[in-house]
């Protein structure tokens, strides 16, 4: 009976310095494909908060509930399964599906600039007047939920190329935990950024004069970053949408856009010493960008002129 415990303790010892070492390397793989999507996760934080400004603060938070669910849905229940199905069995389809989220987010971002430049709006705005509250949020949320489903495809294909050569579990394993870390740190920033001016209105009833100070900067300050936030959206959803059209392109042969705006890249990259990769990032985001704003000029006019769809509200 001793032996027979001590063995069956040996073998749980054995299998709990598995597991352990097996969520040690699940736990480096995620942070590694996490630190390559960095820059999608930002631009991700920079659209979001557009969705709830000017909206009645009490809904604020809520809203943002409604779309970190929406988000965690569309990771773990529509792209997580499909990434892994994918990439064991049909891993060239995945740059196709790819180039048509790049597409979509370059038509949200080139509609927004349209309907800034005078060209007609699509769907309520917060100019117009709302006559059904529920319905217009309801459409922010879907929105938000639309626009964040590109985004974490995105950010799914991404981690899911760091880990390609590893085995389907430990693929599952890490794409889970990159869409629970990236989605809890997008929406907790998100909720905490629209939030600020209640804290803020919060301090300024305070009776320290340093909290009341901090208060007043606090409520002239988040107005401005809001409008920031939603020009910064837009630009990234352009830059990320011609990033992903252009990269898509090149992955499948075709390389009459890559090409230049690489060579764009390193050609000013060069010419600007310690300051070259910064520089040089910059002009291939800005080149991507006035991709991603010609390519969804193009649909939104196929779509709200040629096909008539939301031309309705164009006026």
């Amino acid at each position: 009976m001793p032996t027979g415990l001590v063995a069956l303790l040996d073998d749980i010892s054995v299998i709990a310095k598995a597991s352990a070492a097996s969520i040690d390397d699940i736990a480096v793989a995620a942070g590694r494909a996490g630190t390559k999507t960095a820059g999608v996760v930002i631009d991700d934080a920079a659209v979001t908060p557009s969705y709830v400004t000017g909206l009645s603060p009490a809904r604020e938070l809520p809203i943002i509930w409604k779309i970190t669910k929406g988000s965690l849905k569309n990771k773990l229940v529509f792209l997580l399964p499909a990434a892994l199905l994918l990439s064991e069995f049909l891993p060239q389809a995945i740059v196709w599906l790819l180039l048509l989220g790049g597409s979509f987010l370059a038509y949200e971002g080139a509609e927004k600039v349209m309907e800034k430049l005078g060209f007609g709006k699509h769907g309520e705005t917060l100019e117009d007047e709302i006559t059904d509250p529920v319905a217009f949020e309801n459409e922010r949320v879907g929105g938000a939920i639309r626009t964040d489903f590109i985004l974490s495809a995105e950010i799914m294909a991404i981690a899911l190329a760091e880990v390609a050569s590893e085995s389907l579990v430990m693929r599952g394993a890490v794409l889970a935990l990159v869409a629970v870390v990236v989605t809890i740190a997008v929406y907790g920033a998100v909720g905490l950024i629209v939030k600020l001016d209640d804290i803020g209105l919060h301090l300024t009833k305070k009776a320290s004069s340093a909290a009341q100070a901090f208060g007043r900067f606090l409520l002239r300050f988040v107005p401005k970053l809001l409008v920031t936030l939603s020009i910064v959206g837009t630009v990234a959803m352009l830059w990320v949408g011609g990033h992903i059209v252009v990269d898509s392109l090149h992955k499948l042969g075709w390389d009459g856009l890559y090409d230049p705006i690489h060579g764009a890249e390193v050609a000013v990259a060069g010419m600007t010493g310690a300051a070259g990769g910064v520089a040089g990032w910059l002009t291939a985001t800005a080149l991507s960008a006035v991709v991603g704003l010609i390519l969804g000029a193009i649909i939104a006019f196929v779509v709200h002129k040629v096909f008539k769809i939301g031309a309705d509200k164009a006026h």
